[in-house]
């Protein structure tokens, strides 16, 4: 099983090139907040769990989340791969990933970080604010902030999968083809696991 993390910060491109990626290595998707609300929805155990830290305000606790990653990886033995979008947060929720994959005979093949400067982030996000009617795509000193906290968040992830040699940079500027292309050839140079 080939299993990627794409991490790039808002307006680096994740959305546009996760669906090329999923298309090409029929990688299934996983993001976390898309998995809470479907458990939630389901009024699975977990689901239910979460809801109930979720209606105190805290934040769903790492054994949870992972506890409905390992339910998506067993109820998906066919899929080829997973694209991890948004998780992991931290160098803990990355152990418990690897921990939990060794379980399952994979591991995270490669983190790839679509690397894009500031200049271009903040331009793309108020073009699409333009257009997307987002509040937190049409000010600059938000996007700036959600930048700072990208880079903050996946710092540590980051570190940890240095330590393994699986992090690799891709720059995210250019056309949508180009950088699609760099993406495939580091998939390519990682599909070892």
């Amino acid at each position: 099983m080939f299993n990627v993390i794409l991490f790039g910060p808002p307006g680096s491109g994740k959305g546009t090139q996760s669906e090329k990626l999923m298309e090409k290595y029929g990688l299934k998707h996983l993001s976390t907040g898309d998995l809470l609300r479907s458990e939630i929805s389901k009024k699975t155990p977990l689901g239910i769990e979460a809801r109930n830290f979720m209606d105190k305000g805290q934040l769903v606790p790492d054994e949870v989340v992972i506890g409905m990653i390992s339910s998506l990886l067993d109820n998906n033995k066919e899929a080829t791969g997973f694209l991890f979008d948004g998780f992991p947060r931290t160098s803990a929720q990355a152990e418990a990933l690897d921990r939990l994959l060794e379980l399952k005979n994979s591991c995270i093949s490669v983190m790839i970080a679509l690397e894009v400067s500031e200049k271009e982030l903040i331009h793309r996000l108020v073009q699409r604010g333009k257009t997307s009617g987002r509040a937190d795509d049409d000010n600059e000193n938000v996007i700036r902030a959600r930048i700072v906290e990208y880079k903050t968040k996946t710092a540590a992830v980051a570190d940890y999968y240095r330590k393994f040699n699986k992090v690799v940079e891709v720059k995210g500027e250019g056309s949508v083809e180009e950088i699609f292309e760099a993406l495939c050839k580091q998939i390519e140079k990682h599909s070892d696991c």
